[in-house]
């Protein structure tokens, strides 16, 4: 009777205590994040939009089959080719904190909630995770950027090429429409969701965070790689574009009914794909 009556008064205040600072302390740390989160975006936002609106105020040059280039894959004469990749890598940066931002908070979240910081300050492991995750679209710059500008420079030396860019453009997204409702593109959501939710807890060492961001990096690339192959061919520095594709993108990955959506984009882009090589075999 005696063991009965006060072992819960001698284990109840403990525990009481204990979570509570818990709670407080990690209802901070998220807050932190969170506000961290939304202040990175507003500011890769605000920047991205400065640039379109720069690029968008230069006139586009007129090509063979009744379209325009934009600037942005043009060289400009005081500009070296180093200066201008570095510079269009480092746009193409922060154009990708500003549209995948949105769908990486939520898998970071899930990171924070199951890893065992075993003392080490939880930030610096979730930094490392984003820095690992940027890390791969920076490298998906430096391998699609030179394309863009080598083809440029070939539809300007070439007015053959340079006519089949329209039809050539409606294709793409047209395929890029037909992957959304492909078996491909459903494996790869439920891939990159089942990286991004997954509860298996990870040790708190900077290298597994690093590795852990690769990881989800890779997983979003192959997901939406149908998708950046629309922002590519529509126009990298279009505002409508860009933000059309950024819904696409998180809505897919983060909505309850995310299939569902998948295939809805899927059916639109299919038909902004049609209207595209109708327009351009109209124009030819």
């Amino acid at each position: 009777m005696i063991e009965a009556t006060i072992a819960p008064q001698t284990r109840e205040p403990f525990v009481s205590r204990s979570s509570g600072r818990r709670t407080h302390s990690e209802s901070t740390s998220h807050a932190a994040f969170l506000c961290a989160s939304a202040v990175l975006f507003l500011i890769s936002s605000t920047m991205t939009i400065i640039w379109c609106g720069s690029m968008s105020a230069m006139d586009e040059m007129p090509m063979p089959g009744g379209w325009g280039m934009s600037m942005t894959w043009m060289r400009m004469p005081e500009q070296t080719w180093l200066g201008m990749g570095a510079s269009a890598v480092g746009m193409w940066l922060v154009m990708m904190l500003a549209m995948m931002l949105p769908c990486l908070v939520p898998m970071l979240v899930r990171y924070r909630r199951t890893i065992e910081t075993g003392g080490r300050p939880l930030g610096q492991l979730t930094a490392l995770v984003g820095a690992g995750y940027f890390f791969v679209w920076a490298l998906f710059g430096v391998a699609v950027l030179p394309l863009g500008f080598g083809l440029a420079a070939l539809e300007m030396q070439q007015p053959a090429l340079a006519r089949a860019v329209p039809v050539a453009s409606g294709i793409i997204v047209l395929i890029a429409g037909a992957l959304q409702l492909s078996a491909w593109k459903a494996r790869q959501l439920a891939c990159c969701r089942r990286a991004a939710m997954s509860k298996r807890s990870l040790p708190a060492d900077g290298a597994v965070a690093w590795r852990h961001g690769v990881r989800l990096g890779l997983h979003c690339g192959r997901c939406c790689i149908n998708l950046m192959a629309i922002l590519l061919v529509m126009g990298i520095m279009d505002l409508r574009t860009m933000a059309l594709v950024t819904v696409a993108l998180t809505l897919e990955r983060v909505a309850p009914s995310g299939d569902r959506l998948a295939r809805a984009i899927g059916v639109a882009v299919i038909g902004i794909g049609l209207v595209l090589i109708v327009r351009a075999a109209h124009v030819a």
